[in-house]
């Protein structure tokens, strides 16, 4: 076990040599002091502890905890993660192409992506993994049958599923391939005149997609457009700014970036001609819509190339960099701030000033500061962008959450296709009345249950009068309330069936057509894109949302 400790000592003091060198402060004794500290207690720990330990787990727990105390930003990234970071920075695997999840002691196929290996193979939504070669999967984590299922595009892998409502399992041959997700996982006419691009994420190449898309949409008769960024939680820096060119002049400011390295800094502009510099553009946003997301709707605000719409966006502001460490690992530093054109910062949480208790708190009210858009509109920091014309964000009711967290209306949609070979153009197919009476009948052996808030709230005032001994004197009173509380599942069903039906009309949309239709069914539903559309069919409010001073509500 010594030997095995004696690499980390001189890394250890490398770094610490690497610290002193580039410090911005004279701390060089500290940081000499502690790292020695360090050392010394990491080989007490290895030479007295009462078990073994394991070097490199001791050592990434105190990395990851030390960096857990700036940010959440800010990460270690070991040699063994590497490929999870580039498919996140690029949206490329290689693999089968599919997504999975848990069932009880087994993993499912969830969503295979259209046109790539697993959906090619046969695989569908609801098949049970068996065993990959000879690898059982029961009992086996989420990471480990995703390990198993994922390699170098050209090798050949065999998978053993069990599909529900078949008795004999199958085997499939399926060679794996390079898997690129697409950002922009679908985009269409809404109506004559109006272009829909969906944004998933800011991955590289990006911005390509989304001027191909907005291109194929003006060719189709588009005259403005609608940018869904909901959801989206953000990627690469630059493919934010090329997005916001294809609609902003050449030479405006974008974005720029502040920090402690002052070289770093830099100020990022439209440096080509946009693609469609006069056509109206509506940015939907939500509390998902991060980072690069922020960028995109908050650059377009700020220039009052856009109208925004939604909810306050997340408020991540802070700029990442990798840096290369040794034995290929990595480590994702913040390093800077992102200030958009009117000059604000879209970060919300204050990670250099915790609470006593360790808490992040937002920037308060009292701090907050007015900006001005290009044409003079007051705009607002203190963390997010604020939309033009702010909705309410959609809530499931609770019975709709345990059904999804239950998997029946998965399971549900896993029986429907079973017994159906094809379902309606997915832009207009909502589940017809049967089917939803039959997914009543299907729920009536099926355990899920639920509590209310006021249920919740009721059982912690119920301990509370336990505590203090009065629970006797007022329990009828209490057992009485509780009554009346109690929800009723089939009533629920009935309440909340709209919701409900558009559930289980997007994951049965999604079996037949795939991440395309899932999007193109939900947006049958969406107020958002009704009020976005509202605003880009009636010009003059458009114009006026954008020259007025006042940020307009609705």
């Amino acid at each position: 076990m010594k030997k095995k400790l004696y690499w980390i000592i001189p890394i250890f003091l490398l770094l610490a040599v690497g610290i002193t060198t580039t410090s911005y402060k004279d701390n060089s004794f500290e940081i000499v002091k502690n790292i020695d500290i360090y050392t010394s207690l990491f080989k007490e720990l290895n030479t007295y502890y009462v078990d073994e330990i394991d070097p490199g787990e001791v050592v990434k727990t105190s990395i990851d905890e030390m960096l857990k105390s700036l940010d959440p930003y800010t990460n270690y990234i070991p040699e063994s993660d590497i490929e999870d970071y580039r498919f996140m920075t690029t949206g490329n695997y290689g693999g089968i192409g599919a997504l999975i999840r848990k069932n009880d002691d087994r993993v499912m196929v969830a969503d295979p992506y259209e046109g790539f290996p697993a959906q090619k193979a046969g695989l569908r939504a609801g098949d049970v993994l068996i065993k990959i070669d000879d690898f059982d999967t029961k009992g086996k984590s989420l990471p480990d049958v995703s390990e198993k299922l994922k390699g170098q595009p050209g090798t050949k892998i065999n998978v053993v599923i069990k599909r529900p409502g078949q008795d004999e399992k199958i085997e499939k041959e399926i060679t794996r391939k390079k898997i690129h997700v697409p950002a922009v996982p679908w985009y269409g006419m809404r109506d004559d005149k109006i272009g829909y691009i969906r944004l998933s994420n800011f991955t590289h190449k990006v911005s390509e997609d989304v001027k191909d898309a907005v291109l194929d949409l003006k060719s189709q008769g588009a005259e403005s457009y609608i940018l869904d960024l909901r959801g989206n939680p953000g990627g690469l820096l630059m493919e934010a700014v090329e997005i916001v060119n294809l609609f902003a002049p050449k030479g405006e400011l974008i974005v720029s970036t502040k920090g402690k390295v002052e070289k770093w800094n830099k100020e990022y502009y439209a440096q080509k001609e946009p693609v469609v510099p006069q056509m109206p553009v509506v940015a939907m946003v939500n509390s998902g819509s991060a980072s690069a997301s922020e960028i995109v709707s908050g650059a377009l605000q700020d220039l009052d190339r856009a109208v925004v719409v939604g909810t306050r966006t997340f408020g991540k502001g802070l700029v990442q960099t990798t840096r290369p460490l040794s034995y290929n690992a990595r480590l994702k530093i913040t390093t800077a701030k992102y200030y958009i054109p009117s000059g604000r910062c879209i970060q919300a949480l204050d990670y250099s000033n915790r609470k006593e208790d360790g808490s992040v708190g937002k920037v308060p009210d009292s701090l907050i500061t007015s900006y001005s858009t290009k044409n003079g509109r007051t705009v607002y920091d203190g963390g997010g962008i604020m939309p033009d014309i702010e909705l309410e964000q959609p809530t499931l009711s609770k019975i709709t959450v345990s059904l999804v967290r239950k998997q029946l209306i998965f399971d549900f949609a896993t029986e429907f296709v079973n017994k159906n070979d094809s379902i309606d153009d997915p832009a207009t197919y909502k589940i017809s009345d049967e089917t939803f009476e039959a997914f009543k009948v299907f729920l009536k052996d099926k355990t899920y249950d639920y509590k209310l808030r006021s249920e919740q709230e009721l059982d912690k005032l119920k301990q509370m009068l336990k505590r203090e001994k009065y629970l006797k004197i007022v329990e009828n009173e209490i057992e009485a309330l509780s009554k009346k509380l109690e929800h009723d599942k089939e009533q629920d069903l009935i309440t909340f069936q709209d919701e409900i039906r558009e559930m289980i009309s997007e994951e049965i949309s999604s079996r037949y057509y795939y991440q395309k239709g899932r999007i193109q069914t939900a947006l049958q539903y969406d107020m958002y894109l009704d009020t976005a559309m509202n605003i880009l069919k009636h010009k003059e409010r458009y114009d006026t949302i954008l020259t007025v001073k006042e940020v307009e509500s609705e």
